[in-house]
């Protein structure tokens, strides 16, 4: 009975096959290495989104001609807020978006026509297309709580806001944050003014 010979691979084929073995290795750590960075990426980036940058979807027409229905705005946290600034808080559970027209201690005013006067000084509002008293049932002049916000929709005869005693001023601990940048649409994106 004849044996058959088997051939051995050369030094060479084994350095060649050892070699193949070892980048597949490193291939497969250096993938398995970049798909954990990008997920502890996007991780990160969907918590700084949720907390400390939420994006909003503007729902009626309260605001317009300022934002329109179906923007989509970037809100940030402030150390304060104060007049002109836009901002989102909630309400009953409900997110809402207006403008600060005064703060804590400032007397408000606001006349049938709808031209609104601060401490005693009419406001400049070329935000607001169309002035109007709205849906009102506060007694001006108004004196602000202290530590509290009186806000206004920029679309008066649409919107409920501080001139209405069923919402009334806003408190800081009920505000989301300051509206900062619009993201959606793209043709108008742009900061909130």
């Amino acid at each position: 009975m004849k044996s058959k010979q088997v051939d051995l691979p050369t030094i060479e084929q084994i350095e060649a096959e050892l070699k193949k073995e070892n980048h597949k290795k490193e291939y497969n750590r250096v993938l398995r290495t970049t798909i954990f960075v990008l997920l502890v990426v996007t991780a990160a980036a969907v918590i700084v989104a949720v907390l400390m940058f939420p994006v909003l979807e503007i729902k009626g027409d309260a605001m317009n001609a300022t934002l329109q229905n179906g923007d989509f705005v970037v809100t940030g946290k402030a150390a304060q807020y104060g007049r002109g600034d836009v901002i989102a808080f909630y309400y009953n559970n409900t997110l809402l978006v207006k403008r600060i027209i005064a703060v804590g201690g400032d007397e408000v005013d606001i006349d049938e026509e709808g031209n609104v006067t601060v401490n005693g000084q009419a406001l400049s509002e070329p935000y607001v297309t169309g002035r109007a008293l709205g849906e009102c049932n506060v007694t001006f002049p108004y004196s602000v709580p202290k530590d509290e916000f009186f806000v206004l929709g920029d679309n008066r005869s649409q919107s409920v806001d501080s001139r209405n005693t069923a919402l009334g001023p806003v408190t800081q601990d009920l505000i989301v944050g300051k509206l900062l940048f619009r993201v959606w649409p793209f043709t108008v994106i742009g900061g909130v003014e």
